[in-house]
C-alpha cells in the first residue's frame, strides 16, 4: 500500500539500545542494531528498508547515541543527517521519544508519529505497511489515542511484556472491512513468570507488547505534558540546542510503557498478524534462522562443524570455525576477543553476565 497521499506521517526509529542479552556480539562500540542478524544487512538497515515504498526517506527520523550517529548514517544513507538525532546518554525510550517529538512537532505540527525499534525483524513487509497505514489513519481520526501494535503470541514467552486486550473499537471513517480492528488496552503486564505466561497464552486475551507505537503529535505531547512534564520541559527546545548534555543530565530514565502508556486513559492496540521477533536473546535466533537436520542454528557468516550435536545455536564471524562434538542445547558465540557458552534456556541471563562484566571485565563490553 502506498502512502503518497499522506506525507504527514513520520517514523521514529529508536536505535539507542545496547542489546545486552546479545553479548558478546553486541558491544558498546557496535550494539545489536548495527549487526547483520539472519541476513546480510544490519537490523537498523533492514528497519529502514522495511519502510521503502510506503514513506519517503525525509519522513524517517533515527534517535541514537552520540557515538553511533556515523554508524546510523552508514546503515541508512537515505535518511538526512539532520534527522539523525543524537542523545548524549541513554535514558530509555521515554526521553528518546520526547526528543523526536520535539523535532517533528517543530517542523510538522500536525504529523502522526510511528515509533519503531531499530532491532526487530518483521515480515511480510506489505502486511506490515498496511497495518501501519491503518493505525496511522486511526491516530489521525482519534487524535487523543495512543496506539500500540500487539503481536499474537505463539508460545508462553517470559522475555516480553504482555497486553490484555479489551473491547473491539468501532471502525473509523476511513477503515474498510479488511483493515485490522483496534481494541481497548485493558492493561499492560510486565514480563511474567512461566506459569503466568502460559495462562496468558491459553486465555486468548493477551498479545505480546511489540514496542511499536502510533500517535498524533497532539496525543503524545499531551501525554508527555501530563505524565512526564519535566522531560517535556527539558527537551521542548531541543531543535534549537546544539548541545543536549545539560538537558539530559537531569532527566529520569524511564520507558514509554511505564512512564506513559500504563497511566494513559485512551490506549488502543491493533493485533498484528505478522511474523515478528525482537531478536532479544540468542534463543530468539531459532525463530528467524533455519535449522539443520539435528536442530542446530548457525549465524554470523562463519562455519559450524557439528558431530552428534543437537539443538545448538552458534554465532561465529566469517573465516572462523566452531566445532561441536556430542553436546546439546547450547548457545556458543564467538565475537572478537570474547566467547560465550551457555545453556539455551539461560539466554535471558546473559544480561546478568553483562552486569558482572561492568565491574570485572569492562574492556570486554
Amino acid at each position: 500500500m502506498s502512502n503518497k497521499s499522506n506525507p504527514n506521517i513520520h517514523v521514529v526509529i529508536l536505535a539507542g539500545g545496547r542489546g545486552t542479552r546479545f553479548w558478546p556480539a553486541s558491544r558498546k562500540a557496535q550494539p545489536k542494531q548495527f549487526l547483520p542478524v539472519a541476513s546480510g544487512q544490519s537490523l537498523l538497515a533492514a528497519t529502514c528498508e522495511r519502510l521503502k515504498g510506503w514513506i519517503s526517506p525525509d519522513q524517517i527520523w533515527i534517535v541514537t547515541g552520540e557515538s553511533h550517529t556515523e554508524a546510523s548514517a552508514k546503515a541508512c544513507p537515505q535518511v538526512s543527517p539532520s534527522q539523525i538525532l543524537a542523545e548524549p546518554c541513554g535514558k530509555n525510550t521515554l526521553p528518546a521519544i520526547a526528543l523526536a517529538s520535539a523535532h517533528i512537532t517543530a517542523k510538522h505540527p500536525d504529523a502522526v508519529q510511528i515509533v519503531l525499534p531499530a532491532d526487530h525483524i518483521v515480515a511480510p513487509r506489505e502486511a506490515f505497511q498496511d497495518l501501519l497505514d491503518t493505525a496511522a489513519r486511526t491516530a489521525q481520526e482519534r487524535p487523543n489515542a495512543l496506539i500500540t501494535l500487539g503481536i499474537r503470541p505463539t508460545h508462553p514467552a517470559t522475555g516480553f511484556g504482555w497486553i490484555e486486550v479489551g473491547d473491539e473499537q468501532p471502525p473509523t471513517a476511513t477503515q474498510s472491512a479488511q483493515d485490522a480492528k483496534a481494541h481497548r488496552v485493558q492493561r499492560f503486564v510486565e514480563k511474567p513468570d512461566a506459569q503466568k505466561a502460559l495462562e496468558y497464552l491459553e486465555s486468548g486475551r493477551f498479545l505480546w507488547n511489540s514496542g511499536m507505537f502510533v500517535w498524533s503529535n497532539s496525543a503524545i505531547n499531551a501525554a508527555l505534558g501530563r505524565y512526564a512534564p519535566e522531560t517535556q520541559e527539558a527537551l521542548k527546545d531541543a531543535p534549537q540546542q546544539a548541545d543536549l548534555a545539560k538537558a539530559y543530565e537531569g532527566l529520569a530514565s524511564a520507558s514509554i510503557d511505564t512512564g506513559i502508556l500504563e497511566k494513559a486513559e485512551e490506549v488502543l492496540v491493533f493485533p498484528a498478524n505478522l511474523t515478528w521477533s525482537d531478536v532479544g536473546s540468542w534463543e530468539s535466533l531459532t525463530e528467524v534462522l533455519p535449522a539443520d537436520a539435528d536442530g542446530n542454528h548457525a549465524d554470523g557468516g562463519g562455519d559450524l562443524m557439528a558431530l552428534d550435536t543437537r539443538n545448538c545455536i552458534v554465532h561465529t564471524p566469517p573465516e572462523t570455525l566452531v566445532a561441536l562434538l556430542g553436546v546439546e542445547d547450547l548457545v556458543v558465540v564467538r565475537s572478537g576477543d570474547a566467547v560465550l557458552v551457555a545453556p539455551r534456556k539461560r539466554g535471558q541471563d546473559v544480561r546478568t553476565l553483562v552486569d558482572l562484566l561492568e565491574t570485572q571485565g569492562p574492556q570486554f563490553l
